[in-house]
């Protein structure tokens, strides 16, 4: 089997791992990571395995744990440190989440979607949000949370 080599939020890591399987699966039974969560059946069309590989949302459920050998991987779990990132803390308080499922990889899909466009539209948050799935929320108070977080972290009060 091949070892992989791994950074998960701040922690290296060196495993052997079979050749096909997916990074989902290694964080989440490897790794005990379970904020990385498994919606869609492995389709990619859900978002909710949605994870940074440096710096970069991507679909964790799309790659095989080998294709991640000598890079960084951050998940829900190390997004924020002991304090709420300003978009967890505009999801809290704009209630932009009903039963949660979907919600770690709606903050890591949009933590990156924000460090590449600060100052979204309401349309632009939208489409920014096609690869992520709800079905509690009807997605408004998740747009409002975005613009929010968007407006805290231009500095703006």
């Amino acid at each position: 089997m091949p070892v992989v080599k791994l950074t998960v939020n701040g922690t290296r890591y060196e495993e052997e791992v079979p050749e096909r399987l997916l990074l989902v699966d290694f964080l989440r039974e490897r790794l005990a990571l379970t904020g990385t969560h498994v919606g869609c059946t492995f389709e990619g069309v859900c978002g909710a395995c949605t994870i940074h590989l440096d710096g970069e949302a991507v679909k964790s459920c799309l790659m095989l744990a080998v294709q991640a050998d000598g890079h960084e991987i951050t998940t829900i779990e190390g997004l924020a440190g002991d304090t709420l990132t300003p978009l967890q803390a505009a999801f809290r308080e704009h209630h932009s989440l009903q039963c949660g499922f979907c919600t770690p990889g709606i903050l890591m899909n949009m933590s990156d979607f924000l460090r590449e466009n600060p100052d979204p539209s309401e349309d632009e948050i939208r489409r920014g949000l096609v690869g992520n799935l709800c079905r509690c929320t009807g997605y408004v108070h998740i747009v409002r949370a975005v613009k929010d977080a968007a407006r805290r972290m231009r500095g703006e009060a």
